[in-house]
């Protein structure tokens, strides 16, 4: 419903009334709308702490003749706000609530006797009163519907103690008004006092936040305190639009790395209430699939074997026909055998009804296993053997093993390699997006999905099918090679998963962590699995991504680094923008999240080779520097450590990695001068861990237990890696005896004796050892040359 012409009229002269709105004052009048003109100066940091939506006139003025507005219900959203802020904030009786209720009547009634206006929502309630503190359940969301509308910027603050309710009645939340889908951004400017504030409902048509429990009051009296809202570490998040340059390990929740019960109940109370998927869209189905042509398709896919002679269709089959899978697309009975029977009897009125049938049973099939496992690398076998007999160069029947499970491309993450690189299957990726012979599109629709720029998928893995490639779109094309005229395909950029990494033991993980990594592929659509999503450390802590970007039915990643597979190096990510398409990277409307009660961290996995639960990837123990980015790697950038100068031998060894095994090196050591210091033994690792054999060692034969939040919250935590840090004895009060060092006289002396020789053209210096003297002898001390300087101080030092 855009804002017609007389609309915006109307509105405009509502923002007119009230900018003209007096009272007599001494011997003048004062207007009662200048203190909402502009937003409270950033100075005040309470105000911005305590109002997350933060409104005033002049912005509204401007948005609406930049005509951002498409709805008239949001600017009344927003007029609203301007005054339930200054209620909420300030202390009722003063001038400043007086003048915002004065205002919020006299827009309602003007806005009520428009006529082309559409009528204001109701209010919760006519006069305005305080929620009272009790301890409440966590209460359910109701489903929420995605909507177009940009977020605003919040200020998120750390859980504050909510003040003591004062005597006088409080204003209450604001009320609930109808969101509307309209692009709108924040306008700021500066003030000279706080008076605005509320955080209302009225937001989009979200997940509710969750109320977190009333802490213990304030001694003292305080303005009202803020509704119930998120508490996250005290930083801008951008609810809207790329994630930000933050390090999750800072502020607040950094003690919140283990995830415990109360952890697991947010993230369930919010999922909970996030719109459901309503399944595969009416486009980019197959519409040439004649009834005898189905019939041989579901058979080629039942009696497929592969290259060990086993038929794997069998996975597919053991499932049930009951579809009972939580947050599913369809609930309807669903199985290849009924597929069958219906292709045999023509009971598919179209091709595209065959197709997506077949579709939702590989969908079934992918939520009935768990990922990386076999019968998972089975259904999504299959379901390429699929998208190649229904595309348009099928595979002759019957269909024999493919080496690259039927994949479009030669070798995935860990063993493709770019164009001229050594190693891996070459050719393979790119370090840049290719531009030429291709037409780029917007949007690529294949069997039910509609595939954009920045859109993360599940790509077939020619190398291990139970390990799909995690990637996201930079670009969507169509070739226009000569031998490919027509075709569309996307490119990708790779995310590894942890087992297809080389890292030490005792790394941990987060779950369900990727790493990007500079390759970039191209895949035909047959390639595309699914859509799925990924976050950064930054948001994915703090919240879930809104629709379309996620569905809570779909796979959800996380990431913190990048991968540098050439040099084994992982990178801590600072710059978030940098990791996705420069399209997206400013956009307010790429991946919103609704966000969490507080920050939530996600749980911390081992290393997939303890145990023996990775086999066949191309990952592996193994030595990894991991640093954060714009870091210098000793050694020219390199994760494979070379020893520093003046180190013992046991140090210079290189490290083996597993399973591949590293060349040896030979460093030679120039001689030079260096002041004798006490030499110190390298600290040997007495951990428990170390003890028992490592955590190789461990993996079976230990049993672990976590320590209880009640227990971790009294110890300190490593500020990179979050972990807990556990001393087993307090710390020893010794002293550090300082290395010896020369007098002042002597090294005077010293200086003396070389000025006398310079002099004299010749002369006997000390080293600085005392004890070796070195016969310099010069043919003239004026003119003796820059070489020949050089060539004493270095027999002087005895480095010749």
């Amino acid at each position: 419903m855009p804002i017609t012409a007389t609309q915006k009229e109307e509105i405009q002269h509502i923002l007119d009334a009230l900018l003209q709105a007096s009272v007599p004052f001494r011997k003048g009048k004062r207007h009662l709308a200048d203190m909402f003109l502009e937003l409270v100066d950033p100075g005040w940091v309470d105000y911005y702490e305590v109002i997350p939506e933060p409104r005033c006139l002049n912005g509204i003025k401007d948005n609406l003749a930049k005509n951002k507005y498409k709805n008239p219900l949001v600017v009344y959203e927003d007029l609203m706000l301007v005054f339930l802020n200054a209620l909420y904030y300030n202390e009722e009786g003063s001038q400043i609530a007086k003048d915002a209720a004065t205002l919020k009547d006299l827009a309602e009634t003007q806005w009520r006797q428009s006529p082309s206006l559409p009528p204001p929502p109701a209010s919760q309630s006519d006069k305005p009163t305080r929620k009272k503190k009790e301890s409440t359940p966590l209460p359910v969301p109701p489903p929420a519907q995605p909507d177009n509308r940009t977020p605003p910027k919040i200020r998120l603050a750390p859980v504050l103690p909510k003040p003591v309710p004062v005597s006088t009645p409080a204003p209450a939340p604001a009320p609930v008004l109808t969101p509307a889908p309209q692009p709108q951004e924040p306008v700021a400017g500066p003030s000279s006092s706080p008076m605005q504030g509320i955080q209302t409902q009225a937001q989009t048509p979200t997940a509710p936040q969750p109320s977190r429990p009333p802490s213990q009051p304030q001694p003292h009296p305080q303005p009202p305190s803020s509704p119930d809202r998120p508490s996250t570490p005290d930083m801008d998040v951008d609810i809207g639009g790329t994630p930000e340059p933050e390090d999750p390990g800072q502020g607040e929740g950094e003690g919140e790395g283990d995830r415990d019960g109360e952890s697991d109940a947010i993230v369930r109370q919010l999922e909970r209430g996030l719109p459901r998927w309503e399944g595969f869209a009416d486009v980019g189905w197959s519409g040439d699939i004649s009834q005898g042509r189905m019939v041989e398709i579901v058979s080629a896919v039942k009696e497929f074997k592969d290259a060990n002679g086993a038929r794997i269709a069998a996975t597919i089959e053991a499932l049930p026909e009951e579809t009972t899978i939580p947050d599913l697309s369809f609930s309807t009975p669903l199985s290849l055998a009924m597929i069958e029977t219906r292709a045999r009897e023509q009971a598919y009125g179209s091709s595209e009804a065959f197709d997506r049938e077949m579709s939702n049973l590989f969908l079934k099939a992918r939520r009935s296993y768990d990922p990386a496992t076999e019968p998972y690398g089975h259904v999504l076998h299959l379901q390429r053997l699929y998208h190649a007999l229904t595309s348009p160069t099928p595979p002759s029947l019957p269909v024999s093993p493919s080496p690259t499970h039927f994949a479009a491309l030669h070798a995935g993450p860990g063993s493709a390699r770019p164009l001229h690189s050594p190693g891996g299957v070459p050719g393979v990726t790119v370090f840049r997006v290719p531009t030429k012979d291709r037409t780029f599109v917007d949007v690529l629709r294949y069997k039910g999905w509609e595939v954009r720029l920045a859109d993360w998928v599940h790509l077939s893995n020619p190398d291990d099918p139970g390990r799909p490639v995690v990637g996201q779109v930079f670009k969507c094309w169509v070739s226009d090679e000569v031998s490919k005229k027509g075709q569309p395909g996307i490119t990708v950029c790779w995310y590894f998963r942890p087992e297809q990494t080389f890292h030490p033991a005792s790394r941990q993980f987060w779950e369900n962590e990727v790493f990007k990594t500079s390759h970039f592929a191209d895949h035909p659509l047959p390639d595309i699995i699914e859509k799925i999503a990924c976050q950064f450390t930054a948001r994915h802590i703090r919240g879930r991504p809104r629709p379309p970007f996620w569905y809570p039915s779909w796979p959800l990643y996380v990431c913190h680094s990048r991968y540098n597979d050439r040099e084994r190096v992982f990178v801590r990510i600072k710059n978030w923008n940098s990791c996705v398409p420069e399209e997206v990277r400013k956009s307010q409307e790429f991946m919103p999240i609704y966000p969490f009660e507080r920050t939530v961290y996600p749980r911390k996995v081992v290393s997939p080779f303890l145990g023996g639960g990775a086999k066949g990837v191309p990952g592996g123990i193994g030595e990894a520097l991991e640093r954060a980015e714009g870091e210098k790697v000793e050694g020219g950038g390199t994760g494979r450590k070379r020893p520093k100068r003046n180190v013992g031998a046991g140090k210079a060894a290189a490290a083996a990695v597993t399973p591949a095994s590293a060349m040896p090196q030979t460093y030679t050591v120039q001689p030079q001068f260096q002041v004798p210091t006490v030499q110190q033994s390298a600290g040997q690792d007495r951990s428990i861990v170390s003890a028992l054999g490592g955590m190789a060692a461990l993996a079976n034969n230990a049993s672990l237990e976590r320590l209880s939040p009640e227990t971790t919250k009294h110890f300190d935590r490593d500020p990179e890696t979050n972990e807990l840090l556990w001393f087993a004895s307090p710390p020893v009060d010794m002293a550090h005896i300082p290395a010896p060092t020369y007098s002042l006289a002597y090294l005077h002396h010293l200086a003396k004796k070389r000025k006398l020789s310079s002099q004299d053209g010749s002369g006997e210096t000390e080293s600085p050892e005392g004890k070796k003297k070195t016969k310099t002898t010069t043919t003239s001390g004026l003119g003796r040359s820059m070489s020949e300087r050089v060539e004493m101080l270095l027999a002087e030092h005895g480095l010749q």
